[in-house]
């Protein structure tokens, strides 16, 4: 997977129906110790909740888990509503728990299905969306003559310039997105760079603009 979508940060957002309480936590989580761990820390926080509903995806492609708790709310009423939130916007890396304080009025089947989907709509809004792309790390060696123009073609171009080390050359430190190796690399050349100066690093995964 070259790319997918995820929260841009923690959030906690709360929603009132009908007298009941509705907070919806949302966090980024890179692995399933750090989803349950979260999930655990909101259960701890709101120990005295009547209901602590969550859902979460967790890993890319074939690895990915998803999993999703009513935590005694009536099956399929709350964590599943919660999880198809996350699966319609097509997010990964991601946890969200719903607590419910009970206000004293049933809102029955449909009425928490809405409640709990609301609640992690408004969450996972508060939190924002993140495009996070598989991308190169690479170092370019480049004569202080030659830095402006390397800085002007790689912003030209959309590049992410990471920073820049100042010693007896600049080292300008970038991010290419693995799908736009081939573009940087004429960018590179249009630089008036040498290919020996491009020293590649190592493959991560970063945040762009969403």
């Amino acid at each position: 997977m070259l790319e997918f979508l995820t929260v841009e940060k923690p959030s906690e957002t709360t929603l009132t129906i009908k007298k009941s309480k509705f907070i919806s936590n949302v966090k980024p989580v890179n692995s399933l110790d750090e989803a349950e761990e979260f999930i655990n820390a909101v259960r701890k926080k709101y120990y005295d909740a009547t209901h602590n509903v969550y859902a979460y995806c967790v890993g890319l492609g074939n690895k990915e888990l998803q999993k999703s708790s009513d935590d005694g709310e009536p099956s399929g009423t709350a964590g599943r509503p919660v999880l198809e939130v996350i699966r319609s916007k097509q997010l990964k890396n991601v946890a969200v728990v719903v607590t419910r304080y009970f206000g004293g009025i049933l809102l029955g089947a449909n009425g928490l299905i809405r409640a709990y989907s609301q609640s992690a709509k408004l969450g996972i809004e508060n939190s924002g969306i993140a495009r996070i792309t598989k991308a190169n790390e690479y170092k370019i060696t480049v004569e202080y003559s030659l830095i402006s123009k390397v800085e002007s073609v790689l912003r030209k171009n959309n590049f992410f310039i990471q920073h820049v080390d100042y010693g007896e050359v600049a080292q300008v430190h970038v991010y290419i997105p693995v799908n736009e190796v081939d573009k940087f690399e004429k960018c590179i050349k249009e630089a008036g760079i040498k290919q020996g100066n491009v020293l590649f690093g190592k493959t991560t995964f970063m945040k762009v603009r969403y």
